[in-house]
Formats: structure tokens, C-alpha cells, sequence
């Protein structure tokens, strides 16, 4: 994983640089459409003499030897317009000549010289033989093409301060915790990926294809940061991974898409669209991921307290982006205004209140949970200290006595008792950890198997005590259901190391079914339900599951935070 530190300094840099292009176009870049102009050989016309083949001309299909009718306005040739006959007594009219019966220059050679350095905001042209082919009767085909140049720059002013308002005020408040305790570590992250479309939107307003890929490989770097630091938050491994390559993908296939408006002239409207679709792709699915899993069935989510709130909000994060890249595409604030207003109006009525009935829920398990093993550890000292203490005097004074049959049915009942305090609170799990205490359990089970039971396990740390019981609980669950419901040979798997706990119980029986859970509810038997508690309580996550081949394979992974 990337370092919270390095992602961070990575997304302050990339604001930054989109700022500092943003404001290129207001100081120092010159807005050009590509388009030079001469004289024709004759001195008569003002024509295209040459046109950038990257430049906003060249993407309108404008090309060297077309003759300027009208110059930003200003008519430079006056076309022979039609002059009709009063109208007969059916109404209709015909042409009777016109006017200029030619076409006509309005400029000489030094007028026209005059124009070539002139800005150009707009320009009526017409191919050579066009012009001298056409007439009054059949008209003329002239184009027109228009180039606003900056006169967007009030605009897009306006755009980059409020860009700069997001980062400002946006990290403040995410890293207060007043959007959310999820957020808070994707403050930097998610308000550059917010604010770099408002940062950039001269850029990608300009018309230039060399700017508009700038600004499209700016916003593919400014996604970056947030795709990783969601990514991050996904705790299975495998999906992480995939999550890595997706993000790597889609960020390549958005740098294609930019460089493509440098690389040929193609359609601008649908180059548009892909980079907008996949830069927005960048963190919209580790956002997704990040989010669940969610138990549909059960409707609930599998991420310990307040996990429906934390899942809402890292979807959210990952899909805000889009909505601000939307600004690029002419619709402005709108897009991004409209959906943090949902956001907050279903905060606000929906998902909060959700959220905090799940946590009371969570709260009222976990009280559950608590007396229960507060119960166990009672009941086992208990038993420890007074029955057994007992009984053990008693199985004494038998052997004393001379009565071995009775000494020896003493010892059976101290044994069985010594069993069941294991069962309630075994002290090998509290002094030595997980791994020693599934030792002891897999032993106990092997009887009661009548086949081979074997424990895989590695012990390179000790985690909490809360944590290691909820483990030891699901462990010893899961062998129980595997001895009732399947048979052996059943493998335990266990790895303790710094960065988190795995284990997996598989068995060699015919695996359970789909509508398990449900009908061991129904009947009364809430192991399932137990162990999904149990992982529930410390953050993890379960996986309970029937191997195509047959044979349930049970396993819970967890990760500190």
C-alpha cells in the first residue's frame, strides 16, 4: 500500500499544477485557432494561406486556399444578391438581374495587406470555384466558422476561484470529521479530485486540442490519489488487487482519450465522452468495492457498527468526481451542486437515521455478546474454584478410603467438568493466544470426529484479547458444525501475523446449502448467526461457502484499523 503521507503530498502537488495551467490562459498562453492569412496571387482575395493541422481550425475542417468573404464581421467581398420583378398577379416574382452583377472586392491589395495580422474571432469562407461558379440565381457555398477565443475567461475565472474554494473549504471540513468519520482520511485526496475539473476549466473550455489534453491528463493524475486511497480501504486482498489493475486501465485509457485530441483531428464531441466516462471510472470503482460487502439477504452490512454510514460514504466519494467533471462539458456547477444536495437531503433523512438504528443495534449485540462471556467466565470460576475444588477433595478421601471404583468415577467427573470450563473460558486462549488454544480444540475434536482433524497454524503475533476470543468462538463454531454436518478429514488453517488474522476451516461433507442460515433460524440453531456476530463485533469478514466439489469452507479474515 501507498503510504497516507506520500498519496496526500502526490495530490497537493497535482492541485497545484492544474491551479498554475489554469492560469496560463489569463496571462500568458494567446488563444490562436491555427489559421494564418495571405493574399492570393493576384492580390485580390485575402485567403487561408496555411492552418495548423493541431489547431481549432484544422478540427473544423478548414484548409489552405479558401477565400475570406467576411472578417470578423466585416464584409470583405460583396456577393450579387437578386434582384426581383414586382410581384405578378399570381404573387410570384422572378430574377431580373443583380446586385453587384459580379462579385465585388469592397478592399484593395493594401487594404486587404492591412488585415493579415488581425485577431480572428470569426470568419465567411468560400471555395475558389465556388465563387466564381455560383450566381445570384443558384447562390453561393460559402462556411462559416466562429472562434470566441477567451471572451469564456470571466467565466472560467469565476470556475478556478470556486475550485479553489472547494480545496480550501472542502478539506476543512472532511478533515474535521464534519462529512464523516470514513472521509476523514480522504480529505486532500477527494477535494483535489473535486476541484481540479473547476482548476482546470480554461484548459479544457479553450477549443485547443493541445490544452484540452493537458487538462485531461491533469484530471486522469488529480483521480489518481483518491482511486488509490479507496483502494486501500478494501480488505480482501484479491479484490484489492484487482482494484489496482482497474485503476490502472481505466487512468490509461483516459490519457489515450486526452492525447487523442493532440494526435489526430477525431470527433470532439465523443473523445468528450470517453475521457469524461473513463476518468470519472477512476475512483467510482474502488469507491463501489471499498463500500461493501453487503449481506443482501440478511439486509445488513457486514462491517461492524456504523458500517451502512461508512459504506454509503466511500460510495459517495468515489462517485462525487464525475459530477465535477461535468463542469468541462458546457453544464457548469449544476451537475456537482444537484448532487451534494441529494447527498444531504438523504443524509439527512435516510441514511443517518439508518445508520443510527444500526449502531444501536450494533450497541445492544455487543452488550449481548459481553454478558454472555462475562457469564461463561463466571460460570467457569465457579465451577473451578468451588464444585471442582470439591470434588477433587472427594476423589482423595475415596483413594484414602480404598474405594478406587468411586475415586475413579470422581475423576471422570472432574475431567468432564474441566472440559466444560475450557468450553466456557479456556485459560490457554487468554495466556498463550489463538493458536496454542486451537491445539487444545482440535485434539477435543478429533475424538468426536472419528477422523482426522489437523490444524495448520502460524503465530508471528498476538493481537487484542476481544478479538482473539471472537476468532476462538468462530473457530470452535465452525468445528462443531463441521463435525455434525460434515466429515472428515477437516483442516484448520491459521495465520496470526502484525497485519491482520486469517482463518479457514474446510470439511469433506456434502457442503451446506444456500437456504441453510434460514432454516438453522428457524429451528433454533443460530451458529451461523453466531459466528457472523462474532466477526460483525470485531470488523471482519466472513465467508461462509459450499466448494463446487463438495464440502463447506468456512473463513474469516481480519485486519486492525
Amino acid at each position: 500500500m501507498i503510504s497516507d503521507r506520500f498519496r496526500d503530498q502526490a495530490a497537493i502537488g497535482v492541485a497545484i499544477v492544474a491551479f498554475a495551467c489554469g492560469l496560463l490562459p489569463m496571462t500568458i498562453v494567446r488563444y490562436e485557432p491555427g489559421i494564418r492569412l495571405g493574399l492570393d496571387s493576384t492580390a485580390d482575395h485575402l485567403v487561408v494561406q496555411d492552418v495548423d493541422p493541431l489547431g481549432p481550425a484544422a478540427q473544423d475542417g478548414i484548409h489552405a486556399g479558401l477565400i475570406v468573404l467576411t472578417l470578423n464581421g466585416t464584409p470583405l467581398i460583396d456577393l450579387p444578391q437578386p434582384i426581383f420583378s414586382s410581384p405578378n398577379p399570381d404573387g410570384d416574382q422572378t430574377i431580373i438581374g443583380a446586385d453587384p452583377t459580379t462579385p465585388r472586392n469592397r478592399l484593395g491589395s493594401d487594404g486587404l495587406a492591412s488585415l493579415l495580422n488581425t485577431r480572428i474571432d470569426s470568419l465567411d469562407l468560400i471555395e475558389p470555384w465556388d465563387l466564381s461558379s455560383g450566381s445570384a440565381a443558384s447562390g453561393y457555398a460559402s462556411v462559416g466558422v466562429f472562434y470566441p477565443g477567451w471572451r469564456g475567461l470571466e467565466r472560467a475565472a469565476q470556475l478556478i476561484l470556486l475550485g479553489i474554494a472547494i480545496l480550501l473549504l472542502g478539506a476543512w471540513w472532511i478533515a474535521t470529521g464534519r462529512a464523516g468519520e470514513p472521509l476523514r482520511g480522504l480529505a486532500i485526496p477527494l477535494v483535489t479530485a473535486v476541484a481540479a475539473p473547476f482548476l482546470v476549466s480554461t484548459l479544457d473550455q479553450s477549443g485547443l486540442p493541445v490544452a484540452m489534453a493537458v487538462a485531461g491528463l491533469l484530471l486522469v493524475l488529480a483521480m489518481v490519489p483518491l482511486a488509490v486511497a479507496l483502494a486501500d480501504r478494501i480488505e480482501v486482498r484479491t479484490d484489492r488487487r484487482f482494484v489496482y489493475a482497474a485503476i490502472a486501465i481505466f487512468a490509461a485509457a483516459a490519457s489515450v482519450m486526452a492525447i487523442a485530441y493532440v494526435s489526430q483531428p477525431l470527433n470532439g464531441d465523443s473523445l468528450r465522452n470517453l475521457r469524461w466516462g473513463f476518468t470519472g471510472a477512476i475512483p467510482i470503482l474502488p469507491g463501489l468495492i471499498a463500500a461493501g460487502p453487503l449481506d443482501i439477504r440478511a439486509g445488513r452490512v457486514t462491517k461492524g457498527a456504523g458500517g451502512l454510514l461508512r459504506a454509503t460514504e466511500l460510495g459517495i466519494a468515489g462517485a462525487t468526481p464525475l459530477f465535477a467533471l461535468l463542469v468541462g462539458g458546457g453544464l457548469g456547477i449544476w451537475p456537482l451542486a444537484l448532487w451534494l444536495t441529494v447527498i444531504a437531503l438523504t443524509g439527512r433523512f435516510t441514511i443517518r437515521p439508518l445508520a443510527r438504528l444500526a449502531t444501536r443495534a450494533t450497541l445492544q449485540r455487543d452488550l449481548v455478546v459481553a454478558a454472555t462471556e462475562a457469564e461463561r467466565a463466571r460460570l467457569a470460576a465457579d465451577i473451578h474454584d468451588d464444585a471442582l475444588q470439591e470434588l477433587t477433595l472427594l476423589v482423595r478421601r475415596l483413594e484414602a478410603s480404598g474405594d478406587t471404583e468411586g475415586a475413579e468415577i470422581g475423576r471422570t467427573v472432574a475431567d468432564r467438568l474441566r472440559a466444560i470450563c475450557g468450553d466456557l473460558r479456556l485459560p490457554i486462549l487468554d495466556d498463550l493466544g489463538v493458536g496454542p488454544a486451537l491445539d487444545w480444540l482440535v485434539l477435543r475434536i478429533e475424538r468426536l470426529a472419528g477422523g482426522e482433524v489437523r490444524l495448520e497454524r502460524s503465530d508471528d503475533a498476538r493481537h487484542n484479547p476481544d478479538v482473539e476470543l471472537a476468532i476462538f468462538r468462530v473457530a470452535q463454531e465452525a468445528l462443531a458444525n463441521a463435525v455434525k454436518h460434515g466429515r472428515p478429514p477437516i483442516v484448520v488453517r491459521y495465520r496470526s501475523t502484525p497485519g491482520g488474522i486469517s482463518l479457514a476451516i474446510d470439511d469433506a461433507g456434502p457442503g451446506i446449502t444456500d437456504d441453510a442460515p434460514l432454516d438453522a433460524e428457524k429451528a433454533g440453531r443460530f451458529g451461523l448467526l453466531n459466528m457472523a456476530q462474532r466477526a460483525e463485533q470485531i470488523g471482519a469478514i466472513l465467508d461462509v461457502k459450499r466448494w463446487p466439489s463438495g464440502g463447506t469452507h468456512v473463513a474469516l479474515e481480519w485486519r486492525p484499523r
